[in-house]
């Protein structure tokens, strides 16, 4: 196992913590809350591997992202208020994540010899769709949807790392510069307010 795995692993719990609290703020019941939570982990994963004809798909051989999302969802229930003031560092944890996710997902694609515009759609779906499928199941305007420079961030991420690829075999510092990439984009985005709405 190497640290892309923990990250992978860790990114998994904070995406279910991030769909527990939406669940629990719309009321849900434990059940409600613990299947949006998963579906929040898993979602992108799994319609990616769905779409690229990946069977079964990756959490399916590995326990391991289930005892992830239970974490996340006892962590949530428990240490609720305590989570909701850590908003900030959630956010840098999401933010994390989705960067890892992208990545992930491109390299799964590359795997299967996919095109490089597929490879970089297959990416943004991974570290995104679980939040659309979120959002959708709890009656929410998806996030990438809104004015929020979100799906970009993943985007422009997973380019870099494209591009890294053709010119550097050092696969962990391809990552990391993907995932800083991922990060900056979207602290900026947040504290200068930017938005692809154009319509103001």
């Amino acid at each position: 196992m190497n640290w892309i795995y923990f990250v992978d692993l860790f990114g998994t719990a904070v995406f279910a913590i991030s769909g527990v609290l939406t669940a629990m703020h719309k009321k849900f019941d434990l059940v409600g809350t613990l299947i949006i939570g998963f579906v929040t982990a898993i979602g992108g994963g799994t319609l990616r591997d769905i779409l690229i004809g990946r069977f079964p798909v990756g959490w399916l051989e590995d326990r391991n992202y289930f005892f992830a999302i239970l974490a996340g969802y006892l962590i949530t229930y428990f240490f609720e208020q305590q989570i909701i003031k850590l908003r900030k560092s959630m956010f840098l944890f999401d933010t994390i994540g989705i960067g890892l996710f992208t990545i992930l997902g491109i390299q799964i694609a590359l795997e299967q010899g996919l095109s490089t515009e597929s490879c970089l759609l297959m990416g943004v779906i991974s570290a995104c769709f679980g939040g659309v499928i979120r959002d959708v199941l709890t009656n929410e305007i998806p996030l990438i949807f809104r004015r929020e420079i979100y799906a970009t961030a993943c985007l422009l991420g997973g380019i870099v790392y494209l591009l890294l690829v053709e010119f550097s075999t050092n696969e962990n510092l391809n990552i990391l510069v993907a995932i800083a990439t991922v990060i900056i984009i979207r602290y900026l985005s947040i504290r200068y307010k930017w938005s692809l709405n154009f319509n103001q």
